[in-house]
């Protein structure tokens, strides 16, 4: 196809598509002439995974160029493919102080037998929540997070369950990551329906 389809298919402008192929996100299409070249589906799902990475994920262009660079190089590897697409993995290991909680955090992933690298941001974000809670005045351990953490397991199920039978990396990473990143606003929004359904149930008179 020609650059023009392509943008019109991805949803990109053809300025960016060309600012992607400068900046090395986007490999060259099929020298076809002088001044024109032609594309085909690889170079559709790239940009497409552009798009979700630097739109709905909010990378810069050179973090995403270099996560491109890691998904080409570990290119078979599905659980490396999803965990960079997710940012569930870092892209390089980056030396943080530990909170206390910290240990906690180990503790719970230990409890639960949860296959989780020791450098995965969520970790951190876990003790920096128990840590918050704390500081209010809210005493919470980690065995308060374990019945919240068996109600994620069952969703993770559900998520991994709607990206079987996706075989092209490209597109497996951008539908995990349009899956989980753009339905989060969602579940948390049925959380607060949910909490307002059982507030009703335990609290009015019927």
């Amino acid at each position: 196809m020609r650059i023009s389809e392509l943008s019109r298919r991805s949803g990109v402008s053809v300025t960016t598509i060309k600012y992607y192929l400068r900046e090395g996100l986007l490999p060259a299409g099929r020298q076809t002439a002088a001044t024109q070249a032609e594309y085909d589906e690889q170079h559709l799902r790239r940009l497409r995974l552009i798009r979700a990475l630097t739109g709905v994920r909010g990378l810069s262009v050179s973090t995403t160029r270099d996560l491109l660079d890691a998904l080409d190089q570990h290119t078979g590897d599905t659980h490396l493919t999803l965990g960079l697409a997710l940012g569930a993995i870092r892209l390089a290991e980056e030396p943080a102080e530990q909170a206390p909680e910290a240990a906690e955090v180990d503790a719970l992933v230990k409890e639960l037998g949860w296959d989780v690298h020791e450098s995965a941001p969520a970790r951190a974000a876990l003790a920096e929540t128990l840590a918050s809670l704390r500081s209010l005045g809210v005493p919470r351990d980690w065995h308060t997070l374990l019945p919240y953490a068996r109600l994620a397991e069952r969703t993770a199920v559900l998520d991994l369950d709607q990206l079987d039978g996706i075989e092209d990396p490209l597109e497996l990473a951008e539908h995990a990551l349009l899956l989980t990143v753009l339905l989060e606003p969602a579940l948390l929004a049925l959380r607060r329906m949910a909490q307002e359904n059982e507030s009703a149930r335990r609290h009015t008179e019927h």
